[in-house]
């Protein structure tokens, strides 16, 4: 197992240096399926240790050395293989190698072809750094390598200076969550001499159920994930992310790495367990942000953009999970998230492909006749993301709306209209880019064509897992909790039981036939409007009232600017003017006397004797003098 375990890891980053320093002399083609080939063998891999687990399976530690030692804490390099590990690295591998498969495709004319894989291969890299590491060292190490990746990634194209700006805000705003997150790790350590995850979870039984300390670590630790994860308020960087190629988009920002928040609460579990205040927290501020980001998808008109505020909602909704103690439901709804999304993501960059680069689906409409495949898989995985029944979202999210009723039937509510709002705003992308009539140009309808086989065939793939991926845990009254695997399959890494509150049946099962009502009348609603009404969506100046505050996303960015960003700015200007006014001048007048003070001494060493005993004459006659006076 040790040599399976390395070679998972280290085939990734044999294929970024490979091809970051060949790959500029090597064809496109040998590139691409290097690159695909590394990421799908990591999976294979994967797949066989998998197959070895059982949900009684003890974690395996796979030691490569030993790190460091300081003030008695042993510090290893080292990966642990458990239930979640295996999870994780199923997820990043098998979804990776869809993504790189596809990205031969779209990104086939591109100049940087070389750069871009070797850059996403060393992203699946820092990512199964991040998972497979067994300490919160390492982890950081991996989370600190994917925010790198993703500033390469998102600013890829970076002679466009406004992707260049995207890819600094999302750098810039996740160091302020990594800084709270560092906090948390060194706090840990402090705390119980140890920073790897079985010693923590042995030793946690120590802290006092919610106390300060453990509540400031699991804040510290969950600030974290709130950058990472793109939660209020550190949100606002994910959407603007959409600068980046589209295969970056589906891997970063929907599959891997905005899912590291949730592994990072989920695997700390043993931490967050005994501090419910900051499990409160965690549910409020996923519910505001699922809400949020919801309410500003509405009226978003750029198909990736609309995506990316779904992710920020969906994401919401982990943490609603995470908050009610429901970690198998977070965990299970981001598995089936990273199908539908990572396929909604690929599907519009499908479309994209199609229109010429066109983004804006006020310019689109009637592809559907166009391409076919494109448009029955982004339905698929429209019709998961929005509740169809016995799809994976629909299961998934049914899962946490029922643990959320079981805390409180308010807080159900509001996520129910979260639900709906999800529905509405993927149908009015959906109608909006496929049915009608086209609204593009006669160039761009010229150019319509289906994506190539390398394209379209990862859209297949995930399309069949958003349909069939529910499955893999299906609601706990089928069958009286047989079918429910992936509740089993995780249980092993809880340290603590989780005490969810009970929910009857027979309610369940109304809350059930509530959201499929609610799934097919917005359904009917949205293609009532946009379809037989006719309805397109407004020029951004003519929105007014709610529309228009979706449309410019509450114009968070606009107060943040007036704010952070003008204050940061007007401190830098304060600083640059004290260091010229204050700090130059200083520095100018030091040389100054230098120089004066030279040009003096100069004038005394003239070179004539004459002068050097009359002043060697007044000096003796001087000290005289002052020596008679002090006597």
């Amino acid at each position: 197992m040790e040599n399976l375990v390395y070679a998972i890891i280290l085939l990734p980053l044999a294929g970024f240096l490979f091809n970051g320093l060949f790959g500029k002399k090597l064809p496109k083609m040998v590139v691409g399926t290097l690159a695909t080939a590394v990421v799908f063998a990591s999976f294979i891999i994967a797949l066989s240790l998998f197959l070895k687990f059982d949900a009684d399976s003890q974690p395996v530690i796979v030691r490569a050395f030993e790190w460091f030692r300081i003030n008695g804490i042993q510090v290893n390099f080292a990966f642990q293989i458990d239930q979640l590990s295996l999870m994780m690295i199923m997820i990043i591998t098998g979804i990776g190698s869809l993504i790189h498969l596809y990205s031969i495709g779209y990104m086939s004319t591109d100049e940087g072809f070389y750069k871009f894989f070797s850059y996403l291969n060393l992203f699946i890299f820092m990512m199964l750094l991040l998972v497979m590491g067994s300490n919160y060292l390492i982890l950081f190490i991996g989370w600190e390598g994917v925010g790198l990746c993703s500033y390469l990634l998102i600013g890829f194209w970076y002679k466009n200076k406004e992707y260049g700006a995207a890819a600094r805000k999302a750098f810039i705003m996740n160091r302020i969550g990594d800084l709270g997150m560092i906090i948390g790790i060194l706090m840990i350590a402090y705390q119980t001499n140890a920073i790897d995850y079985l010693s923590v979870a042995q030793i946690s039984g120590k802290f006092e159920l919610d106390s300060g300390i453990i509540i400031f670590i699991t804040a510290s630790l969950f600030i974290g994930a709130v950058g990472k994860s793109a939660q209020i308020p550190l949100f606002t960087w994910l959407p603007d992310a959409m600068a980046g190629p589209t295969p970056v988009s589906a891997l970063i920002h929907a599959a891997t790495m905005v899912t590291a928040g949730i592994y990072l609460v989920v695997r700390s579990n043993f931490l967050f367990s005994l501090a419910p205040t900051t499990m409160d927290a965690i549910l409020f501020i996923g519910l505001l942000t699922a809400l949020v980001a919801a309410f500003i998808g509405l009226r978003q008109n750029d198909i990736k953009k609309v995506l990316a505020y779904s992710t920020v909602s969906q994401l919401g909704f982990m943490f609603v999970a995470v908050g009610v103690g429901a970690y198998t439901t977070a965990m299970f709804h981001l598995m089936t998230h990273a199908f539908f999304k990572a396929l909604l993501f690929l599907g519009s960059g499908s479309v994209i492909h199609a229109m010429s680069g066109e983004q804006d689906m006020r310019l689109m409409g009637g592809l559907k006749k166009k391409i076919p495949i494109t448009h029955i898989t982004f339905l698929i995985g429209t019709l998961a993301i929005s509740g169809f029944p016995f799809l994976s979202g629909m299961i998934s999210k049914d899962e946490i709306l029922a643990n959320v009723y079981g805390r409180s039937p308010f807080l159900w509510v509001i996520l129910f209209i979260i639900a709906a709002m999800t529905a509405i705003y993927m149908f009015r992308a959906y109608y909006l880019t496929f049915h009608g009539e086209f609204r593009g140009t006669e160039e761009q309808k010229s150019h319509l064509h289906e994506s190539p086989l390398n394209m379209t065939l990862p859209l297949v793939v995930l399309a069949a897992l958003s349909v069939v991926g529910g499955f893999i845990n299906l609601p706990h009254f089928i069958g009286h909790g047989n079918y429910a695997k992936l509740g089993s399959w995780l249980q092993n890494i809880y340290v603590y039981d989780v005490e969810l509150a009970e929910v009857p049946l027979m309610t369940e099962l109304i809350l059930l036939g509530l959201t499929v009502l609610m799934f097919f009348a917005v359904w009917f609603f949205v293609k009532n409007t946009y379809v037989n009404k006719k309805k397109m969506a407004l020029p951004e100046e003519n929105y007014v009232g709610w529309e228009k505050l979706s449309n410019r996303k509450l114009f968070i960015d606009e107060l943040n600017n007036a704010t952070f960003v003008k204050f940061i700015e007007g401190l830098g200007v304060a600083g640059n003017m004290f260091d010229k006014g204050v700090l130059k001048r200083f520095v100018d007048y030091i040389g100054i006397g230098a120089e004066d003070s030279g040009r003096a001494a100069k004038k005394l060493q003239n070179g004539n004797v004459e002068n050097y005993v009359l002043i060697m004459s007044l000096a003796i006659g001087i000290i005289l003098i002052v020596n008679f006076i002090l006597q």
